[in-house]
């Protein structure tokens, strides 16, 4: 599994023309996320993955990287080029 850590993430972020899923609930997100991301959360992902393009690559993120990690072997099972944001967004200042 491909994993960046979360500052050389948020600097690719920041530069923008990425792809950003977050995979947390909605109240988390709710509470402190990214602008311009995809919220898809962890626990629907399964049902609703095919709703992201195969074409393009996504940067999974969550609370800390452990949900993250799971979402990004799913989805890489099913043939999606995904990398894991180490820390998640416990590592956002």
């Amino acid at each position: 599994m491909k994993e960046i850590p979360f500052n050389d993430f948020l600097a690719k972020y920041q530069a923008g023309e990425i792809n950003v899923v977050d995979v947390r609930e909605q109240e988390e997100y709710d509470a402190l996320h990214l602008d311009g991301v995809t919220l898809l959360p962890l626990s629907v992902l399964a049902e609703r993955y095919s709703e992201l393009n195969k074409d393009q690559a996504y940067y999974i993120i969550c609370k800390s990287g452990r949900r993250s990690a799971r979402a990004c072997q799913f989805l890489e099972e099913v043939g999606y080029d995904v990398t894991n944001v180490q820390g998640g967004m416990d590592a956002f200042d």
